[in-house]
């Protein structure tokens, strides 16, 4: 990709945050500033936890590289002040972010629109207690999975595998959560699938395999370990590669993603030494710079039409 760096302007790059996740955006944050800089790119850290946004407007920044993960940088907040600033950012926007951060909204739009999703029970903060948590294995068999619905990187997850550890389980998600979604576990390969660009243009890149250590992978696995094994090419039989690609992109449009996702969708997937997108760029010739200057060139406002 050839670009003229100094047609960008001026970049701020934001990471860090205040959400549970702000250890991974400060890594994914500094790679990105760091390749961005690599390629000419006047670009500079920014962390919304430390300063007002509205400093952007003031100190001239001409687009944004939205490096936060979790609440109040991928949950589409971030995303609705960068538009009343007018300033173009990466990634979706204000509604595909909100929705993809609500896990329970996403599978409602995908179960409405016909796409498979494990099956679920939404526990509210009045449906907490023991009497009403030990009733979810009935339904949805074990093991089955317990989570926060509005967090990432596997924090507060746990894969419950008997009847008395339903309620410790809910409790921990419920420290990150008003609310707890249990999900049907669902037992294979772990495989996850990144899209680049948007609408009928959007790209699913390749298929990784992820093999954790027993199945664990969570996350100190994710992000601290070398212990995970990421297989690019995944090894799979290539029409079922082709069909997790064509269900990924499916579930990307339907959500109205755009510039980047990742499977189940992460809108502001993370950019780490251990992180799947640059990962599986890498598997088809984009290094992780020119992802960086591809990423940042799509940016865009809600309110402007894609060029594409």
């Amino acid at each position: 990709m050839t670009v003229d760096a100094s047609a960008f302007g001026k970049v701020a790059v934001l990471m860090g945050g205040t959400s549970a996740e702000r250890e991974v955006s400060l890594m994914s944050g500094s790679g990105v500033l760091h390749a961005l800089k690599s390629r000419g790119v006047d670009a500079w850290a920014f962390d919304p936890a430390a300063r007002d946004l509205g400093e952007l407007k003031r100190e001239g920044f001409a687009r944004a590289f939205v490096a936060l993960h979790g609440r109040h940088g991928e949950d589409g907040t971030v995303q609705g002040a960068l538009e009343l600033l007018g300033i173009p950012y990466t990634g979706s926007g204000v509604m595909a972010s909100a929705i993809a951060m609500d896990k329970v909204m996403t599978k409602r739009l995908w179960h409405a629109e016909g796409l498979p999703t494990p099956r679920w029970v939404l526990l509210g903060a009045g449906r907490q207690q023991p009497a009403d948590t030990r009733t979810v294995p009935d339904e949805l068999g074990l093991p089955l999975i317990v989570k926060p619905p509005h967090e990432g990187s596997s924090i507060g997850v746990t894969k419950v595998q008997g009847y008395s550890q339903m309620h410790e389980a809910v409790a921990l998600a419920a420290r990150y959560d008003p609310e707890v979604l249990c999900e049907e576990f669902v037992d294979g390969d772990e495989v996850t699938c990144p899209v680049l660009g948007e609408g009928d243009a959007a790209v699913a890149l390749p298929v990784i395999r992820i093999v954790a250590p027993e199945g664990s992978y969570d996350y100190q696995h994710k992000y601290f370990t070398d212990d995970v094994h990421y297989l690019v090419p995944s090894g799979l039989p290539e029409a079922e590669e082709r069909e997790i690609q064509r269900l990924t992109l499916a579930a990307y449009r339907a959500l109205g993603c755009r510039g980047w996702g990742l499977l189940e969708m992460n809108t502001s997937p993370g950019m780490t030494g251990h992180s799947l997108v640059p990962m599986s760029a890498k598997a088809v010739g984009i290094p992780y710079d020119e992802l960086c200057l591809r990423l940042l060139a799509a940016a865009r406002l809600d309110s402007v039409p894609s060029a594409a």
